[in-house]
């Protein structure tokens, strides 16, 4: 006979509160503590968690941070870094893919879908958006993540994940932090050689949409036949 399970004893703790009140009913130290584990004397675990919700500026912030960026908050370290930003990034891929299937036919489809992932990210981060036959969404990657000024992107990593995944085409995005989602000449040349490799391996680039602050621009809108 199965037995229901039970919270384990010391029920103070993050972990047993949440056994008896749910997970929506413990705040955010709580929760980034349960995912921290357990303390150490010189670094109690609730304090840690509180500690990192402070540097980080709030929890959004945080659900952006990179793990190094996380592991820096005393107390953190790299091991538990890894789980934080694990926990957002499997958050922020659950709500991209729940429900009914996403139909990625414009630009406007892509921000509202990679706005959360991108917006307010104090580095340029590239993804690549694969979709199938239908233009329905079938994976977000993120393939590169670099400096406020720049990221460094290989044809290699974007169509990788885009030929795993049997994508029919994909969707180049990135981010700008300074705001302005204006493409750059740079944007436009690597969005000519990408498209060329995606020529190639007979796995087209639709389009490339940079995102600036709540706004976005298309660079195949933004160059018309040009491009």
């Amino acid at each position: 006979m199965v037995t229901p399970a039970t919270p384990p004893p010391n029920a103070d703790r993050p972990r047993e509160r949440l056994w008896r009140r749910g997970p929506v009913n413990v705040g955010d130290e709580e929760l980034i503590a349960i995912l921290l584990g357990t303390g150490v004397r010189a670094h109690p675990v609730l304090a840690v968690a509180s500690e990192l919700v402070r540097a980080s500026g709030g929890v959004a912030a945080m659900s952006r941070a990179s793990p190094r960026e996380l592991a820096q908050v005393m107390g953190v370290g790299s091991a538990r870094a890894a789980r934080v930003a694990a926990a957002f990034e499997l958050g922020r891929r659950a709500v991209d893919l729940a429900g009914p299937r996403v139909t990625m036919s414009r630009p406007e489809d892509i921000f509202a879908c990679v706005r959360t992932r991108v917006t307010g990210i104090a580095q340029e981060l590239f993804l690549v958006v694969g979709v199938d036959i239908r233009n329905h969404l079938l994976d977000i990657v993120e393939v590169a993540r670099g400096s406020l000024a720049g990221v460094e992107v290989h044809p290699r990593e974007v169509f990788r994940p885009l030929i795993r995944m049997a994508a029919a085409g994909g969707v180049l995005v990135h981010n700008h932090p300074s705001g302005d989602p204006t493409p750059s000449a740079e944007d436009i040349a690597l969005t000519r050689r990408l498209r060329s490799v995606g020529d190639m391996l007979g796995v087209p680039v639709i389009d490339h949409v940079v995102i600036g602050a709540n706004e976005w621009r298309s660079v195949d809108e933004w160059m018309g036949t040009d491009l």
